[in-house]
C-alpha cells in the first residue's frame, strides 16, 4: 500500500485539526521555576514500554511500515501506531516490527462499505470493537473518542488507549479516563509547545503526523525515491529523524521555560489562554495606535527573573520612609563631583606624556574608538600590581560593565542546544538572565552551607554529559558573593581548577567585591590559573563608579580555526561587542583610566577608606542583629544567619516564606526593605532566606534598620 493509498481525512478530521490549530494559536505557556535542578526530563511510559517523549507517530504520517519512518522512529525512541481496518483482523497483514499499537478510527470507511456509526452520537455495538481489541496482540487504541460517553464505551470494550482529534474535549476526557488508559492527541500538533499544551490540557502524549509527511515527501519525491536505500538509509529518513528530534528539542525548551521538570508535572496553570490572536486594529488615520502585544515578543521578557529589580524600585518608590536592605551599591558619600574632571585631567596628561597629539586626544575622546578598548594597558598593569594577574593588554576586552562581559562570554562559549552554562546557585540575577535572553540551559551547582563543592560540581558535569548536553563553563563568584556573601577557601579553589582541567570546561570568575573588603584577598582564580582554564570579569563600578559603567573580561584562552590559525578568545568577544555595543564609553574609560593612575594602578589604595567603612557596615550589622535577636531567642524562632568577611550582603534564614507578598508587608507594616533569596536561584530554592545589603546605609540607618527587621521576624515567624 503505497502514499497514494493512504486513506484522506475526512471533512471532520480536518476540521478538527484544523479548530486544534487554532486552540494551540489562542494557547502560550507562562514562564516558571522547574521544582528540580537539572534540564527537563522528557521520558514517559506508555503501554507499558518507554517512550522518549510522549510523542508518537500515527497514520497520518503517511505508511508506518515504512523503513524509513521506522528507522527514524527507533533511533528517536519514539513509537509508531499502526492503523486497523474494522473489517477482521485474521484478514490483514501483520503490523511491521517496531509498531507499538494498533490504531483503531471510529467513524472509518472500510474500503467501499458503508461508514461504522461513530459511538456516542449515533446506536452502536460495541461488540465488535471489544471482538477487535481481543483479538490483536498488540495494544489497540481507539480514535475518534470525542465525549466521555465514547471514553467510557472504549474503555469498557477494552481498549488499550483513546485517541481524541479535539484539544477542547481534552479536560473533560482525561476526567472520564481517569489515569487508567492512556489518553492522547491526534490532529494539529506541529511544535514542541503544542505538545506540552496538550499535556497540561489532560493528553498523556500526542500522535504526529503531518509534520513527518511532509518531510518524507520533501522537495516532491515519490513514494519510490524516499523508500530507496542510500548507503544503508533512505532519502527520507534523515528528513524524519530531523522533524522529530526538533520536536523533542522544542519540548524540552517549552518545559523549561515553564517549570515543568518532567512530564507527569505538566499542570493547567502553565498554559496562557487567549495570547496569540493579535487584537483588532483601529482603521487607519491620523490618530491610529497599533499597539505591541507582550506575549508577541521574546519570552524572556516574560521570565520573573527579569522583574526581580523591577519589583524592589517599585516596593522602594511605594515605602520611601522604609530602610531598605535591598540596594547591592557604593555609599556615595566617597563620591565628589570634581573628581571625575581630576580624572579626565590625569588621563589627557597621560596620554600627552606618551607623546600623544592634540589631534590624537582629541580623535580619543570623541570618536567611537577601538571596540575592544582603549585602556587596556593600564587596566592590565592594575591586574599585575593588585591581583597578580599577568597577561597581555589584547587578552582584555574593555566593557559595559561587567554585565557585558557576561553576555560577551557566555555568547561566545555556547554553540548550540547541547551547551549548557553551569552557575553556582544561589547566584547573581544578572548572570541568569543573560543565559536567559542568550537561550542557553542552566544547570545550578547548589552551594552547601560551607561553600561550594567540587563534588558537586563533578557530579554536574557527569550528570549533564549524561544527558546528552556538553557543560562549557561554570559561573562564580569566589570572593564575598551576590547573594548569599560565602567565600571560596584557598583549597577549594586549587581544586576547582584541577576539576576544571580535568574535565575540559572554563571557570568564569567575577570579581566585584574584592576591593572593597577590608583585609588582604585569597589569591583570584586566575592568579592561580596556569592552563587558561580562567575567564576573569571585573568592574570599576564598586570601586571608582557605578556610573561610569566600565567593566572588563580578561580572556587570554588561545582560539584555533580550521586552518590551524590561532587567536585569543577576547578577540572573539571584541567581535561580538562590535555587534552590541560598538565600543565602550571613551569618556568613561578617560574617568576610570585616570582614578587608576592617580593610585599607581593600586585600587587597594584608592579603596583602602570605602573598604574599611563597608567592613564598619558589615560587622555592625551582625552586632546590631545579634542584639536584637541574641542566640536563644532566634534558636528558638529558628532564625540564623551567616557571618561574612567582606563584600556588601549577608543572608539571614527565616521560618517563614520570605517572599514578594512578605517583603510588601515588611516594607508597609514594619518600615524595612530586604531582598527575598528565591530570586537567586535560577532552579528553585531559597524560599526561607532573605539577603541584606550593607553598603549604603550609615550606622544609624543599621541601628534602627535591624530593630524593625526583627520586629519583623518576630510578627511573621509561625507561633511557638
Amino acid at each position: 500500500m503505497g502514499l497514494d493509498r493512504v486513506p484522506e481525512e475526512s471533512p471532520e478530521t480536518e476540521r478538527a485539526a484544523a479548530g486544534n490549530r487554532a486552540a494551540f494559536d489562542r494557547t502560550g505557556l507562562r514562564p516558571g521555576r522547574p521544582t528540580r535542578p537539572g534540564p527537563p526530563d522528557t521520558g514517559v511510559k506508555i503501554l507499558d514500554r518507554p517512550w522518549a517523549a510522549p510523542i508518537a507517530l500515527g497514520p497520518a504520517a503517511g505508511r508506518t511500515d515504512r523503513p524509513a519512518l521506522l528507522r527514524a522512529a527507533d533511533a528517536a525512541g519514539l513509537p509508531v501506531v499502526h492503523p486497523l481496518a474494522w473489517h477482521d483482523l485474521a484478514h490483514r497483514e501483520p503490523p511491521a516490527a517496531g509498531t507499538a499499537a494498533l490504531l483503531l478510527p471510529l467513524g472509518s470507511r472500510d474500503g467501499a462499505g458503508p461508514p461504522r456509526p461513530v459511538p456516542g452520537s449515533l446506536p452502536a455495538d460495541w461488540a465488535e470493537v471489544e471482538r477487535l481489541c481481543a483479538a490483536s496482540a498488540l495494544p489497540v487504541l481507539v480514535a475518534g473518542v470525542r465525549t466521555a460517553s465514547d471514553a467510557v464505551g472504549a474503555l469498557e470494550a477494552g481498549a488499550g488507549g483513546l485517541v481524541t482529534d479535539s484539544l477542547a474535549a481534552l479536560p473533560e476526557l482525561a476526567a472520564a479516563v481517569g489515569g487508567h488508559r492512556p489518553l492522547l492527541l491526534g490532529g494539529g500538533v506541529r511544535t514542541g509547545a503544542d505538545v506540552l499544551v496538550s499535556l497540561a490540557s489532560g493528553a498523556d502524549a500526542v500522535l504526529v503526523g503531518r509534520p513527518v509527511l511532509d518531510a518524507l515527501l520533501a522537495d516532491g519525491e515519490t513514494e519510490a525515491e524516499t523508500d530507496r536505500e542510500t548507503d544503508g538509509e533512505t532519502n527520507g529518513e534523515a528528513r524524519v529523524a530531523e522533524v522529530l528530534a526538533t520536536l523533542v528539542r522544542e519540548l524540552e525548551q517549552a518545559m523549561a521555560f515553564t517549570g515543568t521538570a518532567s512530564v507527569a508535572e505538566a499542570r493547567p496553570d502553565s498554559l496562557r489562554i487567549g495570547h496569540r490572536p493579535s487584537p483588532a486594529r483601529p482603521r487607519p488615520g491620523p490618530d491610529a495606535v497599533y499597539p505591541l502585544r507582550k506575549d508577541e515578543l521574546h519570552p524572556s521578557l516574560s521570565d520573573p527573573v527579569l522583574d526581580t529589580m523591577t519589583f524592589l524600585n517599585e516596593v522602594t518608590h511605594r515605602f520611601p520612609d522604609a530602610i531598605s536592605f535591598a540596594p547591592g551599591r557604593p555609599y556615595d558619600g566617597f563620591f565628589d563631583t570634581e573628581q571625575i574632571f581630576t580624572h579626565l585631567r590625569g588621563y589627557l596628561d597621560h596620554l600627552r606624556a606618551e607623546g600623544a597629539t592634540e589631534q590624537d586626544i582629541r580623535t580619543a575622546m570623541y570618536q567611537y574608538g577601538p571596540t575592544a578598548g582603549q585602556i587596556r594597558e593600564i587596566v592590565a598593569d592594575s591586574l599585575r600590581k593588585d591581583e597578580d594577574i599577568d597577561v597581555p593588554p589584547e587578552s582584555i576586552v574593555i566593557t559595559v560593565g561587567a554585565q557585558e562581559a557576561m553576555l560577551l562570554v557566555v555568547r561566545a562559549l555556547t554553540a548550540g542546544p547541547e551547551d549548557v552554562l553551569l552557575v553556582a546557585s544561589p547566584c547573581y540575577v544578572g548572570i541568569t538572565g543573560v543565559a536567559r535572553l542568550l537561550g542557553v540551559p542552566v544547570t545550578a551547582v547548589e552551594e552547601r552551607e560551607d561553600g561550594l563543592s567540587c563534588a558537586d560540581l563533578e557530579a554536574a558535569i557527569l550528570r549533564e554529559r549524561a544527558r546528552g548536553r556538553r557543560p562549557r563553563a561554570l559561573y562564580v563568584i569566589p570572593d564575598h558573593s551576590n547573594p548569599s556573601g560565602t567565600t571560596i577557601d584557598l583549597p577549594t579553589r586549587r581544586a576547582l581548577l584541577e576539576a576544571a582541567e580535568r574535565h575540559g570546561i572554563l571557570l568564569i570568575e567575577d570579581s566585584p567585591y574584592r576591593r572593597v573588603s577590608p583585609g588582604t584577598p585569597l589569591p583570584t582564580l586566575k592568579s592561580l590559573d596556569r592552563s587558561r582554564r580562567v575567564v576573569h570579569l571585573g568592574s570599576f563600578a564598586k570601586t571608582v563608579f557605578p556610573g561610569a559603567r566600565v567593566g572588563f573580561a580578561v580572556a587570554d584562552q588561545q582560539v584555533v580555526d580550521e586552518e590551524g590559525r590561532t587567536g585569543l578568545l577576547a578577540g572573539e568577544l571584541a567581535k561580538i561587542k562590535s555587534m552590541v555595543t560598538v565600543n565602550t564609553s571613551s569618556l568613561s574609560q578617560a574617568a576610570v583610566a585616570g582614578a587608576l593612575l592617580a593610585g599607581d594602578g593600586r585600587l587597594s589604595v584608592l579603596n583602602a577608606e570605602p573598604a574599611a567603612y563597608y567592613g564598619d557596615a558589615l560587622r555592625t550589622t551582625l552586632r546590631a542583629l545579634d542584639a536584637r535577636l541574641p542566640e536563644a531567642r532566634r534558636t528558638a524562632l529558628g532564625v540564623r544567619w551567616n557571618e561574612p568577611t567582606g563584600g556588601f550582603f549577608l543572608t539571614v534564614q527565616v521560618p517563614f516564606r520570605a517572599d514578594n507578598t512578605a517583603l510588601a508587608r515588611s516594607a508597609q507594616e514594619f518600615g524595612v526593605i530586604w531582598t527575598p533569596m528565591n530570586y537567586f536561584y535560577p532552579q528553585g530554592g531559597g524560599h526561607q532566606a532573605l539577603r541584606l545589603s550593607t553598603s549604603y546605609l550609615t550606622t544609624a540607618d543599621i541601628e534602627e534598620g535591624t530593630e524593625r527587621l526583627a520586629r519583623f521576624i518576630e510578627a511573621q515567624a509561625p507561633a511557638s
